[in-house]
């Protein structure tokens, strides 16, 4: 990693003092930095700490209620994201923002496309399309609709369409969160490559050893205000946890002690998901917290999506001892098994309604009273869920999409607690969530296990599964490859189920 510039290199881009309300809640307070050509500043905080709205301040999407934002030392005002791209601001958002019914390359060059007489050019945007990916380390297909992408395919096709604008600083939202180690790597190099040309980097990431690899200087927010700036070489991923939270989380995991009693609760065999999972056999017990690994793609989400009956699967799944068939996710609903989607923001959460809405929407019976729902009960149940989940919101009336990530993911395990689940599946649980919150979500998950409920987690991090669960399953192209428990619960054990691969082998003695 290069050394930080000296405080004599010009600045590109310049916050001062920039204050930022939502009607009568201010979410920034006075925030100040710097982005120097040819440097990755990374901003780091909880979920809710104001991140993603200074970002998207310094791209031109807010205006500041207070403050001014300078380039090449001279104030700007931006009308809106384009102006911002004009003088070369890009922000690659966390949220996918793409076209599903379109064709990757469609996406890519969306409103620049490349004329070809009175048409435009699909063969120079597919090759075009295809250069920008491979830049990033993938092979996604051009022509591939980004509908059928998996959520980290995706992100990595917004990242190229985004760095197809001249840039003179690249605001990356949580770039990583939806990609593979693999991936991961290859976007870092490409950082790595622009910082190279100069280019200014603002990055935020809750991946902490991630901002010590990539970053040169960490500006910490909390609540809002910025707690701390300093050269990352000061820093080690612990003191960045401390100063985001406050308050000493080394201890991330919590104890717990694996059920007495291996009762099974779930037991699915030979089961087919078309195209995704083949048969996959495999049993929960009761009280147990059963890991999913593998690489994206290996269809871990796909099987459990077809087991509670939201993809079209085959095989034999008993609940409880008894045969069952789920037609349906509100039958397997209706058994007490839960499932919250890895895509919390298309599928779990109704983000244009508000928190009661989306609280109480799958438990709707509950808080009907004649042909009307009961307000007060349900404004009751919210006061409730934010209290229990610690769900935090300036206010009860915002939007589902007003909330950060973490809170989030709090309301819609929230919703599901509701129905009073014996199995709850659980798909990605903490991605784009910062280390207090996980911290807050791993407890929960522990609680609901010693409360005698059992859990499937389904995490492409594999510290998070060695450290939560009490056995690990590892899918390897649509295949439960192998079973790891005590002290084989380790990366190493998991990386070669998931890959084929063992690091001590030969080409020749692949599995």
């Amino acid at each position: 990693m290069m050394a930080a510039p000296s405080e004599k290199v010009p600045v590109l881009i310049e916050a001062r003092g920039l204050s930022k309300s939502f009607g009568p809640v201010e979410v920034l307070h006075e925030v100040g930095l710097t982005v120097r050509p040819g440097e990755v500043h990374a901003i780091i905080g909880e979920n809710g700490a104001g991140k993603s709205t200074l970002m998207k301040i310094l791209a031109g999407t807010h205006a500041p209620t207070r403050g001014e934002i300078r380039i090449d030392g001279q104030a700007v005002q931006f009308s809106g994201p384009v102006d911002a791209e004009h003088r070369g601001i890009v922000l690659v958002h966390q949220e996918i923002l793409l076209a599903p019914d379109l064709t990757v390359a469609q996406n890519i060059y969306l409103g620049r496309e490349l004329p070809k007489g009175l048409t435009v050019d699909d063969r120079a945007m597919n090759e075009g399309a295809a250069r920008a990916l491979a830049d990033l380390g993938s092979e996604i297909d051009p022509k591939a609709t980004v509908g059928r992408l998996s959520i980290a395919q995706r992100q990595l096709v917004q990242i190229a369409r985004v760095l197809l604008v001249p840039h003179r600083v690249v605001i990356f939202d949580e770039p990583t969160a939806s990609l593979t180690p693999f991936e991961t790597e290859a976007l870092l190099k490409v950082i790595t490559d622009i910082r190279a040309k100069g280019v200014g980097i603002l990055y935020i990431s809750h991946r902490l050893p991630e901002v010590k690899e990539i970053a040169d200087r960490v500006t910490v927010l909390r609540d809002g205000h910025v707690v701390a700036t300093h050269d990352v070489s000061e820093l080690e991923p612990a003191d960045m946890a401390r100063l985001m939270v406050g308050r000493d989380v080394s201890k991330l995991y919590p104890d717990r002690q694996a059920a007495a009693v291996q009762d099974k609760v779930l037991e699915v065999e030979d089961f087919n998901v078309p195209g995704y999972a083949r048969h996959a056999s495999f049993h929960l017990n009761k009280g147990e917290i059963l890991g999913f690994a593998g690489l994206v793609g290996a269809g871990r989400t796909e099987l459990m999506e077809g087991v509670v009956g939201l993809r079209r699967g085959s095989g034999t799944v008993r609940h409880l001892g008894q045969p069952a068939s789920f037609a349906d996710a509100q039958a397997s609903l209706k058994a007490g098994i839960a499932y919250l989607s890895e895509d919390r923001k298309g599928k779990g959460l109704l983000l244009l309604k508000d928190l009661a809405t989306n609280l109480t929407l799958a438990s709707i019976g509950k808080f009907v009273r004649g042909l009307q729902i009961d307000r007060k009960r349900e404004s009751e149940a919210l006061d409730a869920a934010i209290a229990e989940f610690d769900i935090r919101t300036g206010r009860k009336d915002l939007l589902a999409g007003q909330l950060s990530g973490g809170n989030q993911q709090k309301l819609l395990i929230a919703k599901m607690m509701l129905l009073d689940p014996s199995i709850v599946i659980i798909d990605e649980p903490t991605r784009g969530i910062d280390i207090g919150t996980k911290e807050q979500i791993y407890k929960f998950i522990a609680r609901l296990a010693q409360e005698g409920r059992s859990i499937i987690v389904i995490s492409s991090e594999m510290p998070e599964l060695i450290g939560i669960c009490d056995r690990i399953l590892v899918m390897r192209s649509g295949e439960i490859v192998g079973e790891v428990t005590g002290e084989r619960m380790t990366e190493n054990d998991i990386v070669v189920l998931a890959t084929g691969v063992n690091p001590g082998m030969t080409s020749g003695e692949a599995a």
